[in-house]
């Protein structure tokens, strides 16, 4: 989607309405699940326990030799279950236990979010984390302890490019570990062009970084018909990567496969919904059986690339190996960001409706984050239970992932938030002018896509993205 994101400073975030935590950390409650390792206790902290359904770490999959058992081993399990992250409520004293929950947790409010001691002395030793007495923000904010599990002993947030020309760094955030390699969709660039009439003198650009280091790296712009594609957003399929094809006035929408290698050959998958054409896909995951899941709104068409919608604006899943195409989820504002749960058990879709492709912002629209219950029948998934996971209150949650813990990073006006699985708002990674998108790389990196610019993010080395687990 065309991301309008706003500063800090626009949105007034750090208000009064933060809330306070008031966790005891005295010595009767240092217990080892609660205890924060950091440089005088180098072991990393325990990790939460999710459930897996047997298969272990859930990692991308493009067999369909495992597909039988998959379906087997879920179909028992149609219920939501209970939050796949740690229980960190730390034990009650003698003198604490007729005090009410609510009370002991969320006692009074404060400007700067209050966590307890193990944070204060985070904040004394990395300075990069947000202080209650600090004059200025910080880059992460931490509205829960568990967010520090997560973090790290010394999280960063760098600046890696800062390109003035053009809007590069905007949508899919697709990392490729065979080749070590980053592709990431631009938002759109004039191009005066005559080949460029069917996109309004528009095209979108697909620049690939190869990393030798985390700081050292070539940028290379991908040789491909993206300007007929318009592609937006991404994700790592077979040896290479799947593409939105949003389209154009003349070229069909749809998912084209672009090998991760030069010469970068492109193959289209899907261009049609049994003969009716889509509107401008614009995300897209694939499940370990090997289907290919995407969102479908009308960008393109308010942007005046696309032609007037012939469908509503729908969630699909298709599948490759079948070429079976069907609607799983409708009812959407705008859907755009998608992705699973790590034991897949829920799909947490993103409606971006507060924005629209003319840019015009209406408060009262949907910024709005929704879970649905993976239900399979018949041998095929559907999506039941639908149910209000979060609502960003900066801008517009738009490109989501999920960690191997289960909690869930979506792109917003202030940057990266993270909620664990039960939907309570742990922590941000802040980003002045917003982040749209965003990538998990190894060992708790990630890159964060602010148009301009790139940003590289180093959380704990145990914190890996759900979609490829390294």
């Amino acid at each position: 989607m065309l991301f309008k994101a706003a500063s800090l400073s626009d949105w007034n975030l750090f208000g009064s309405s933060l809330p306070r935590s008031l966790w005891r950390a005295d010595d009767a409650h240092q217990d080892a699940h609660y205890h924060y390792h950091n440089s005088h206790h180098p072991h990393p902290p325990p990790k939460p326990k999710w459930r897996s359904r047997g298969h272990g770490t859930h990692k991308v999959s493009f067999s369909d030799s495992s597909k039988s058992s998959k379906r087997d081993s879920s179909r028992h399990s149609t219920n939501n279950s209970r939050s796949s992250s740690p229980r960190l409520l730390p034990p009650r004293g003698d003198k604490d236990k007729d005090r009410p929950r609510s009370q002991h947790l969320w006692s009074d409010n404060r400007v700067w979010q209050r966590v307890n001691q193990q944070s204060e002395a985070l904040w004394q030793e990395s300075p990069a984390i947000l202080s209650p007495s600090s004059p200025q923000p910080r880059p992460f904010l931490v509205y829960h302890d568990s967010f520090l599990n997560l973090l790290g002993p010394s999280p960063t947030l760098s600046l890696l490019i800062s390109d003035p020309r053009a809007p590069y760094f905007h949508e899919a955030g697709v990392f490729h570990p065979q080749t070590n390699t980053l592709f990431i969709t631009s938002n759109q660039i004039p191009d005066p062009s005559p080949d460029a009439v069917t996109t309004q003198n528009k095209t979108i650009v697909i620049t690939k970084i190869e990393f030798f280091s985390p700081t050292d790296f070539t940028r290379d712009k991908v040789r491909c018909p993206e300007r007929n594609y318009m592609a937006n957003g991404g994700t790592n399929y077979r040896d290479g990567l799947i593409l939105c094809a949003q389209g154009s006035l003349r070229e069909p929408s749809g998912l084209i496969y672009m090998e991760a290698k030069r010469p970068h050959k492109t193959t289209t998958l899907l261009n049609n919904y049994h003969g009716r054409p889509f509107n401008s896909p614009n995300d897209v995951v694939v499940h370990s059986d090997g289907s290919v899941w995407f969102t479908d709104p009308i960008y393109g068409y308010e942007q005046g690339f696309r032609p007037k919608p012939q469908l509503p604006q729908h969630v699909y899943r298709f599948d490759p190996s079948t070429g079976d195409i069907r609607v799983v989820a409708d009812g959407f504002g705008r859907p755009n960001g998608i992705c699973f749960a790590p034991d897949e058990e829920t799909c947490y879709i993103t409606d971006t409706d507060l924005i629209h492709g003319d840019g015009t912002m209406v408060p009262s629209r949907p910024a709005t984050i929704y879970a649905y219950s993976v239900f399979w029948t018949n041998d095929q998934p559907c999506l039941t239970n639908r149910r209000v996971f979060a609502y960003a209150d900066t801008g517009a949650p738009d490109g989501i992932k999920c960690d191997v813990y289960g909690n869930v990073y979506a792109g917003c006006g202030d940057g990266i938030n993270v909620w664990n699985s039960g939907g309570m708002l742990v922590g941000k990674i802040l980003i002045e002018g917003g982040c749209a998108n965003f990538c998990f790389g190894r060992n708790g990196e990630m890159w964060c896509f602010g148009e301009h610019k790139l940003w590289r993010v180093k959380l704990g080395d145990e914190t890996h993205g759900a979609l490829l687990g390294v």
